[in-house]
């Protein structure tokens, strides 16, 4: 026993010695799908000898609810086009060791991809979702698009979090040598279970950084389609608003509706496994842009059924009919009828919680994504 221990203790001191240490550039404004992916990496990958750090260009939201506790160095990037700061982070490489960069928007590809040709280091690109079809903003989409396309000439590999947007990528012109795809993840929930239907009025929830291409106004015009034909629900709309001017644009709808006695509206939360507690079915009614999102995966972790949009990856976490339901994008009616169907037939949701469950836990974890991630370091060291 002794000896185990000894030994235990030895090759924890040594893989701590040994780790390979990688840079993680975020925007850090706010703390969406994407964010989560980061922080959940910098404590999963560890365990396959990488240990992380952050660079955080516009640091919000980011430093103040991870929950990570690795270093992280506040850029304060003043525009899109304040490249200094990219000197900064071949400081901060040089001073601290890091051999690898690791980037997930078009702005932190931008300075990365200036300090890995600076340093001669490997450089990684996440893609978290297609930047041309990102926001209802042609300008600003094209923007980025330009962008990144730039800045992905320095790129050694690309991890694109689904099968639909390594696709994307491919179509763009990257070779398909470059592109890794490793699912996103995200950590178990350990007391979670599947659950028995609910009795009387069901809780419909949603969950996002609240902006056009989320599709809000949908899954309102399916709650006033669902209150016609007497289906007793209510909505738990958590997250922020991206602007001010949308969330007055939202509130408008909704009291041209009449149904805002039918929804409770939170604001940023922390507490995801709490709020999704609370909700018998998550609703993602994005029209577009979305890559794996991790608030469906979230879901999923706390065996709640998911009724998604079918639009690029999310098909490939939600399987019709099995862990959730899928719905045309855009088409309030096809969206109640889906959600009418589920709330009348406690069977298919008790079947759709259980499923849910077991496949978040068996291929969509954040030790799963922290492997593959940590498969693809290993590919280049």
């Amino acid at each position: 026993m002794i000896v185990k221990a000894d030994a235990a203790e030895l090759n924890q001191k040594l893989t701590k010695v040994d780790a390979v240490k990688v840079l993680h550039l975020i925007n850090g404004e706010h703390f969406s799908g994407a964010e989560r992916v980061q922080d959940l990496l910098a404590t999963a990958l560890p365990q396959f000898g990488y240990e992380v750090g952050f660079a955080c260009l516009k640091p919000k939201k980011f430093p103040q609810v991870r929950t990570s506790d690795t270093p992280l160095m506040e850029l304060n990037m003043k525009s899109k086009f304040d490249i200094g700061c990219y000197k900064r982070v071949v400081s901060m490489v040089q001073e601290h060791g890091y051999q690898i960069l690791h980037a997930h928007t078009p702005r932190t590809l931008m300075i990365a991809s200036m300090a890995a040709k600076k340093l001669g280091c490997p450089l990684v690109y996440h893609v978290h979702s297609p930047v041309g079809r990102d926001s209802n903003r042609g300008l600003m989409n094209r923007l980025n698009t330009w962008m990144e396309k730039f800045s992905l000439r320095r790129v050694d590999r690309m991890v694109c979090v689904s099968n639909s947007l390594s696709r994307y990528m491919e179509q763009l012109g990257h070779p398909a040598e470059s592109l890794s795809v490793v699912a996103n993840g995200v950590s178990p929930v350990p007391d979670a279970a599947p659950r028995s239907a609910a009795q009387g009025v069901w809780t419909i929830g949603t969950m996002a950084l609240f902006r056009p291409r989320k599709g809000t106004e949908v899954l309102l015009d399916a709650l006033k389609i669902l209150k016609d034909k007497n289906v007793k629900v209510t909505l738990r709309a958590v997250g922020p608003f991206e602007t001010p001017e949308y969330e007055s644009e939202i509130h408008n709808h909704v009291e041209r509706l009449g149904i805002a006695d039918m929804i409770q509206w939170t604001g940023f939360q922390t507490d995801v496994d709490r709020q999704l507690d609370l909700m018998d079915v998550f609703v993602l009614p994005s029209l577009y842009g979305e890559g794996l999102p991790m608030v469906v995966l979230e879901a999923m972790a706390n065996a709640v059924p998911v009724v998604a949009a079918n639009v690029e990856g999310i098909p490939e976490a939600v399987r019709d009919g099995v862990d959730g339901l899928i719905f045309q994008p855009a088409n309030a009616e096809d969206l109640a009828q889906k959600l009418a169907a589920l709330i009348g037939d406690g069977d298919a949701w008790t079947g759709m919680s259980r499923s849910a469950l077991e496949r978040q836990r068996s291929c969509l974890s954040d030790t799963a994504m922290a492997k593959g991630v940590g498969a693809v370091y290993d590919e280049l060291i």
